[in-house]
């Protein structure tokens, strides 16, 4: 038997859009129409603060009551709730309309209102993980056992700001404002 050597990483390519593109239908956490539903929107921008047009936004949430939809959530599952969508910043931002989730359980307190975000571009091996967090929570942001981990100066970068309809939250991969990514 022949020892064959691995297989070397590969950064995420210039087409990561293909075959991972939902369209419209994956941008949407909730129908058109939800009762308080909103768009968050932002650009992925790189070191020097360009607009990355071939990046995939990949974000999960709780549902209003912070339950999900998982076998894992001590509380039961959510059901019929996914939490999930995905896009593409082809044409030069990312949108995902939802719902602002629930306050979420962990062992140190309840964390804030907040969705996971998973960013994949070009020239990345792996994806960065952040969060976005609400600026009508600030009460419950003190509180937050995760973003309490992150230095003061920084957590700015985590909230998002209002806009004409819903949120604008940027990611920058790098540089000066980089948007602050959680090892996990």
């Amino acid at each position: 038997m022949t020892d064959l050597p691995t297989t070397p990483s590969q950064t995420v390519g210039p087409y990561l859009h293909i075959g991972l593109d939902w369209g419209e239908t994956g941008r949407r956490v909730v129908p058109a129409g939800t009762p308080g539903a909103f768009w968050i929107r932002g650009q992925v921008l790189d070191g020097a603060g360009e607009p990355i047009p071939d990046a995939m936004v990949e974000t999960w949430q709780a549902d209003p009551d912070g339950r999900f939809d998982h076998s894992d959530d001590p509380r039961g599952r959510a059901g019929g709730w996914h939490g999930l969508a995905r896009s593409d910043t082809r044409l030069g931002e990312y949108a995902i309309y939802t719902v602002t989730p629930g306050p979420v359980p962990h062992h140190t307190g309840p964390q804030a209102p907040h969705i996971d975000v998973s960013v994949f571009a070009r020239g990345m091996l792996n994806r960065v993980v952040t969060r976005i967090y609400f600026p009508d929570h600030t009460i419950a942001h003190d509180s937050d056992p995760v973003l309490r981990s992150v230095p003061a100066q920084r957590r700015a970068a985590l909230i998002a700001t209002p806009s004409r309809d819903g949120y604008r939250f940027d990611i920058r991969l790098q540089g000066e404002e980089e948007t602050v990514f959680f090892d996990v």
